[in-house]
């Protein structure tokens, strides 16, 4: 399993941020490969990704969940393993650090090579820069899910 962090500075508030990452269906806008992700419900997403010629079909459970502070997931189904967390820290009023560890499992050929040659590295990285410049361009999120899910147990 590969290990992959990145952390950037954005030019909102921390609400705001957490509020657009919130916004799943709004994925494929900034990130890339991500073709299409549904909301299933409060915890459960559904992605379509095609990376290096190979599509994907998987999806997602949110674990643990707390407004403006975190989101963790796991990938549940499929052939895709991923687990990670994205973490939002307020700098100052009008500034936000927004930190993805995520940990992937490369299944099949391409994504062995790509993560051996650093692609998988790179494209995180470019997605937390597409993140900034989507949110600080709007300027404000395009909707926001202040719900508590806790480790276990079910959506507050």
């Amino acid at each position: 399993m590969t290990t992959v962090k990145e952390a950037v500075d954005v030019d909102v508030p921390v609400r705001t941020a957490y509020n657009q990452w919130t916004q799943f269906e709004e994925f494929p806008n900034f990130m890339e490969g991500v073709e299409n992700v549904r909301q299933i419900d409060d915890r459960h997403n559904h992605w379509i990704t095609k990376i290096g010629g190979v599509q994907r079909e998987f999806d997602t459970e949110i674990v643990d969940q707390l407004p403006d502070e975190r989101i963790t997931w796991r990938t549940i189904g499929g052939d895709t393993r991923q687990k990670g967390m994205v973490s939002f820290r307020r700098v100052d009023d009008a500034h936000t650090r927004v930190e993805l560890v995520m940990d992937v499992e490369p299944s099949g050929v391409a994504e062995k090579a790509a993560d051996l040659t650093g692609t998988i590295d790179r494209r995180v990285k470019g997605d937390m820069r597409r993140f900034k410049e989507y949110i600080e361009k709007r300027g404000g999120e395009t909707g926001g899910w202040r719900g508590r899910i806790r480790p276990g147990g079910r959506p507050a």
